[in-house]
């Protein structure tokens, strides 16, 4: 084939992999607090300083979202005056800063292994490092990945992001897994509301080194990200809206061959002629749709099962909860690859609805059996079609929207908006998930099993709603095309 006429799927595609590394990394740091939460919290239940209860537990494990939701609002501000390369590295280096400082949270002020109100603080801190990585990734990685693909791939290529965030949670439940080996996570007794202690005869390798070493295995990709991303070439828009014209010429061509990008970067320079038109030049309802699509991502609840599976495994009464989670990331990968493999030919409306109606399904049937005595197999297999459908749907779908939906000239602070409202929905789920999964009304009931469950399965519903009136089809749309749509809908 003359790479020069049609451009080559071999460097396309290696550029791709490179930084959908970036979505490996989102997963893995959001992920890495599943496997290491009960070890984590049975170290600082430990401090002589203060009481560790179940809201600093949820906060702690919720608080690298903090620096996720700084990080996307940063992201529009560094991907348009660093580039969309730039920022990534940025983002891989605060990857790895957070690996080490979260292993060993103690490095700088404080005597190793004794649990404080001060560590506690500074284990917040690297968290929150890591989370500006990933809010900077969860927005660049996307958009660099839509802008460099071909419009006739663009949904596929983007939803390989979403694959490798799902991939990223898979290897950590794995690595999670494979460190504790035959150690077992400590058993965590309430000895009041919101209160707890560890209960005697818990695993102390858990409690003082395990969690350590789940938190410091992130360093490893990190490093490989951050050295792989120097080698793509900078995103052909970001280039073309920055006046260098040649460069930007010269990635379209190896992409997508001689003449086609020709005709590609004419097409950017007729629609970035106003590369600084305010937000809401085209209207408010797309920056709604785009918010939206982000808010409802989290508002489903999916986090709460990503985040606390092994909890939640366990409070079922399994056996091997970290068994179970791998078990649910083999089958959150391959619904994953369903959506890769149909997006382009279903296209993103059907299986968004489809996904928000199954994990409606899922949602509701675990309200109705978890704690029922004898069903815990149906609560598992709630739990899973739950997960799936999401997988298939909201999960890649919503990310290859984002990526798309905005016309070029305001693409950047769009994106940083919507994927910022996306990680101040992500830290509301996964901060109240534990204190609303352990309401009581009265002694033994299952109140907040049911409540919690009950209201992602609502909120399912209204999602499906929502994307039957409001989103549009962007299926074999050009980026360029999203500036007519919207202008039409002014």
């Amino acid at each position: 084939m003359d790479n020069r006429h049609n451009g080559s799927k071999g460097y396309l595609y290696s550029i791709v992999l490179a930084a959908v590394l970036g979505g490996l990394l989102f997963g893995y740091d959001t992920a890495v607090i599943s496997g290491a939460e009960k070890g984590l919290q049975a170290f600082f239940l430990g401090a002589a300083d203060f009481q560790y209860t179940d809201m600093m537990h949820g906060l702690t494990c919720s608080s690298a979202l903090i620096g996720c939701v700084v990080g996307a609002l940063l992201s529009g501000i560094v991907a348009t005056r660093l580039g969309r390369k730039r920022s990534l590295v940025l983002a891989g280096v605060l990857f790895f800063v957070s690996a080490l400082g979260s292993m060993n949270p103690e490095m700088l002020f404080f005597h190793r292994g004794e649990p404080t109100l001060g560590l506690l603080w500074m284990f917040n801190l690297y968290r929150v490092v890591g989370g500006m990585g990933v809010g900077l990734a969860s927005a660049i990685c996307p958009m660099y990945i839509g802008e460099v693909a071909p419009a006739n791939r663009r949904g596929q290529l983007v939803s390989w992001n979403q694959f490798a965030i799902i991939f990223g949670q898979l290897v950590v439940y794995f690595v999670n897994f494979m460190i504790l080996g035959e150690h077992t996570n400590p058993v965590i007794e309430q000895i009041g509301q919101g209160v707890n202690r560890v209960a005697a005869g818990s695993d102390t390798w858990t409690i003082d080194t395990g969690w350590r070493y789940m938190f410091g295995s992130e360093a490893v990709p990190a490093a490989l990200f951050t050295i792989l991303i120097c080698l793509v070439p900078e995103s052909p828009r970001w280039l073309a809206m920055n006046g260098r014209d040649t460069k930007a010429l010269a990635v379209l061509s190896k992409i997508n061959g001689d003449d086609k990008a020709g005709e590609i970067l004419t097409d950017i320079k007729s629609t970035s002629s106003e590369r600084r038109e305010r937000l809401f030049a085209y209207g408010w309802l797309v920056v709604f749709v785009g918010v939206m699509l982000s808010v409802f991502q989290q508002v489903v609840g999916i986090n709460a099962v990503l985040y606390y599976a092994p909890r939640i495994f366990g409070d079922m009464g399994m056996t091997d909860p970290m068994a179970n989670t791998v078990m649910m990331g083999v089958v959150n990968i391959v619904f994953t690859l369903v959506a890769i493999f149909t997006v382009e030919r279903w296209g993103r409306k059907p299986l968004l609805i489809a996904g928000s109606l199954g994990m409606a399904l899922g949602a509701f049937g675990v309200a109705l059996t978890f704690g029922a005595e004898g069903l815990q197999l149906l609560t598992m297999v709630s739990i899973m079609l739950y997960s799936a459908s999401f997988m298939f749907s909201w999960g890649p779908i919503c990310w290859v929207l984002i990526s798309e939906i905005f016309p070029n000239t305001i693409r950047g602070a769009a994106v940083a908006i919507a994927v910022a409202a996306q990680w101040v929905f992500n830290f509301i789920v996964s901060s109240t998930f534990v204190p609303m999964f352990n309401m009581h009304l009265a002694a033994g009931d299952n109140f907040g099993h049911w409540f919690t469950y009950g209201l992602y399965g609502t909120m399912c519903i209204v999602a499906a709603l929502f994307v039957w009136r409001l989103v549009p089809e962007t299926k074999g749309r050009t980026l360029e095309d999203m500036s007519r749509l919207w202008h039409k809908k002014q």
